[in-house]
């Protein structure tokens, strides 16, 4: 009974180092995304954004024609807050309803209102994304170091449907600054105790497990031997 028993608790650990990296890998990214749906969705956004002049019509019909004063009215009316703060995820993708009802955002909610509503006053405009930024272009708007050709990764044009991708010109010291102020401050504080908590407690799992092992069967072989002694 002992063998097969010693034999099972192999057979369990082999099992769970080979599923060590995938248990890891599920379990940080269902911390950061519970509904992982989200993250499926905000993708699809990314490469096809849901331009939607009808939920913005409200607001269009308030603002005033010039493309450059419309930016500066949609960025007042949506404040800038990360996704952790306004969707409680790392990175979301919402809609142009979605952003207006709660009313703040990042560069994606604020590009996404600003493209529907450029769209519901018939204004011509392309939206591009860089590896950490979206934003619109129009004619004659002004370029700036994180809007401008050579930063841009992907580029859509309503008009047309075309779809260009480039390989951005950009930082990577920046961009991962960028990043990380986007990911780690503004993170719920229960969200980050348990992205370190579960990795912390796989890895003793992974650590302790064989060495347990292998006393059990120190101590196992220990007690054959004494029981082997006693018989002669």
């Amino acid at each position: 009974m002992g063998d097969r028993s010693r034999s099972a608790g192999r057979r369990a650990l082999r099992g769970f180092c080979i599923a060590f990296p995938v248990l890891l890998v599920l379990w940080v990214f269902l911390v950061l995304y519970p509904n992982p749906l989200k993250l499926a969705v905000s993708l699809h956004r990314l490469v096809s954004p849901q331009v939607d002049p009808g939920a913005a019509e409200a607001l269009a019909s308030s603002l005033p024609p010039e493309p450059a004063d419309i930016e500066k009215a949609v960025l007042e009316a949506l404040p800038y807050h990360y996704d952790w703060e306004a969707y409680s995820m790392p990175w979301y993708y919402p809609t142009v309803s979605e952003a207006l009802e709660i009313g703040q955002g990042d560069c994606k909610a604020r590009a996404i209102v600003l493209a529907s509503v450029l769209e519901a006053k018939g204004i011509p405009y392309r939206i591009n994304s860089s590896p950490t930024h979206v934003w619109v272009d129009y004619a004659g708007k002004q370029e700036n170091s994180a809007e401008n050709p050579d930063v841009g990764l992907y580029q859509v044009d309503p008009d047309t449907g075309d779809r260009s991708w480039h390989f951005p010109r950009v930082d990577p010291v920046g961009s991962f600054r960028t990043f990380w102020r986007g990911f780690w401050p503004p993170m719920p504080v229960l969200r980050k105790v348990l992205l370190l908590l579960g990795p912390a407690v796989l890895v003793a799992v992974r650590v302790l497990w064989p060495r347990w092992q292998a006393a059990r069967a120190g101590e196992a072989a220990a007690t054959s031997a004494d029981g082997l002694s006693d018989r002669r």
